[in-house]
């Protein structure tokens, strides 16, 4: 009969159980968010591998060029705010800013100074008409993004009510602005309140039928992950 193998001579296959045991664990906490993030944030919107490259983007209203979203900041939609004798950015300006202060003379309509707290980063901006430009307004959704992504087969109309939806803009800090540009989900996120940037993002997405990319779905599951409840 063959001896029993000592304490000593099991000791290396311990170490041996140990590891693959450990590496185990490790490869199922790597794996399972992996899985959870593949499936679709919203049952409502439709995922797509990666964004394309729709030809015949253009912003610009200038002689000759195609203005696919309309004039900027136009009072003539049909969306909430339109036709009410204001233009979009004021409108933005005064439901987003504090302690605002209103130009005599507009109707109520132009604001001249005011307080932003940025729901990107969360810091404060003072803004004031005509003496800095730190108050942007952006687009949660931005124009090239839905361009690509479901907006290049709409109507002139429809362009137009998106680019002026407020539900689709939020008075933010240029530097945020500017680092976000037309950047979706998977590519830019906010230091700031990222599960309400997500449920904006997806409310968007839902409402005017934009589809949005794996990383997008990634990004937004993540980050809706992170609201309380």
């Amino acid at each position: 009969m063959s001896p029993k193998p000592t304490v000593e001579a099991l000791a290396p296959l311990k170490f041996v159980i140990a590891f693959v045991v450990v590496a185990a664990v490790a490869a199922a906490v790597i794996v399972v968010p992996a899985l959870l993030a593949s499936e679709p944030v919203s049952p409502n919107v439709l995922v797509v591998e990666t964004r394309p490259n729709r030809a015949g983007y253009d912003r610009s209203c200038q002689r000759e060029r195609q203005c696919v979203f309309g004039p900027a900041w136009s009072d003539d939609v049909t969306v909430p705010g339109g036709r009410n004798g204001c233009d979009t950015r004021n409108d933005v300006l005064r439901r987003d800013l504090t302690r605002i202060v209103i130009k005599p003379g507009t109707r109520g309509c132009v604001v001249l100074s005011g307080v932003l707290t940025d729901p990107y980063t969360g810091q404060q901006v003072v803004f004031e008409r005509g003496k800095n430009t730190q108050v942007h307004i952006d687009h949660v959704f931005p124009l090239a993004g839905a361009w690509d992504l479901g907006a290049a087969d709409w109507s002139d109309d429809t362009r137009r009510n998106f680019a002026n939806d407020p539900v689709n803009l939020l008075a933010t800090n240029r530097t945020g602005n500017l680092s976000k540009g037309d950047k979706t989900p998977g590519e830019w996120m906010p230091t700031y309140d990222r599960c309400g940037y997500a449920r904006r993002y997806l409310q968007i997405a839902d409402d005017y039928q934009l589809a949005i990319t794996r990383a997008d779905n990634r990004a937004l599951s993540s980050a809706l992950a992170s609201c309380p409840g």
